[in-house]
């Protein structure tokens, strides 16, 4: 991923230092909040050039010169495997943020074209997350949590084993504290090809025990994803269909209206 990344979300996020085994949590009713944005799956030239106005905007308050490159849409938006997530504001439909996924279904992960995994790693069913972004707005903070429930929903709806990401210091604490390690302990920061070589952390996440783990140690993240539902993150098009038809539109329209990209804040 980029220093922009879903690591944002955990900036509410402090482990506790006591152990909880998960059989001893008492199980609690769901509790349901609505929030004044929707989380969807870009599906179409119009809402995909909102996500990269978002992008952007985001990348270009703290790593401006890399922020040219973001202009438009990229060619892994398109992909097959590859989602772009979008969160847009109730009220009048404005971007608020957005998230690349991408999955090794098709192609290995753009991470690996700068570092190979290990071959135990690289058989799995993995999902990397990129190019996050929040605008400016007051919002922000609780935008970029949402999006990390939604990459992690997308990953259970999807049967992703692993979540992986790249982060640089000192965004990689946040994963730190998320639970997340690195894929290579000891390597440390190594320039990666798709964020203009910057330095940066390869670190994963098992889906599979998230449940147990967060419980294990209080953690804030379990009643935030197991015990919370949140009804405006809708993960129901399939990726496949989604980045082809975007690609087939884009191809045809190119003309889609910029949105703004004054005053965001980066993930």
């Amino acid at each position: 991923m980029n220093q922009h990344n879903v690591a944002a979300a955990a900036d509410p996020v402090h482990v506790v230092n006591v152990t909880v085994p998960a059989s001893a949590r008492r199980p609690t009713e769901m509790t349901v909040e609505r929030l004044p944005f929707t989380i969807t799956i870009a599906q179409n030239p119009a809402e995909l050039e909102q996500a990269v106005a978002v992008r952007h905007g985001a990348y270009a308050r703290h790593v401006p010169v890399f922020a040219e490159t973001l202009q438009a849409p990229e060619l892994s938006d398109f992909e097959d495997g590859a989602v772009v997530l979008l969160a847009s504001s109730k009220a009048d439909g404005s971007p608020l943020g957005t998230m690349r996924i991408q999955t090794n279904s098709f192609k290995p992960l753009d991470l690996e074209d700068s570092l190979a995994l290990p071959e135990w790693l690289a058989g799995q069913r993995l999902a990397e997350a990129a190019r996050l972004g929040v605008t400016n707005e007051r919002v922000g903070r609780l935008v970029k949590s949402m999006i990390f429930k939604a990459y992690f929903q997308y990953c259970q709806l999807h049967a992703i084993e692993w979540m992986v990401i790249t982060a640089r210091a000192p965004v990689d604490r946040q994963y730190d504290r998320l639970l997340f390690d690195d894929v290579y302990p000891g390597l440390g920061y190594i320039p990666l090809h798709h964020v203009n070589n910057m330095p940066h952390r390869v670190m994963k996440f098992e889906v599979g025990t998230a449940q147990e783990r967060w419980a294990a140690v209080n953690h804030p993240m379990y009643d935030f994803i197991f015990r919370t539902s949140h009804p405006d993150i809708d993960l129901g098009v399939n990726s496949i269909a989604t980045g082809r038809a975007i690609a087939a539109s884009h191809a045809i329209n190119m003309a889609v209206p910029r949105v703004q990209t004054a005053q965001f804040a980066c993930a």
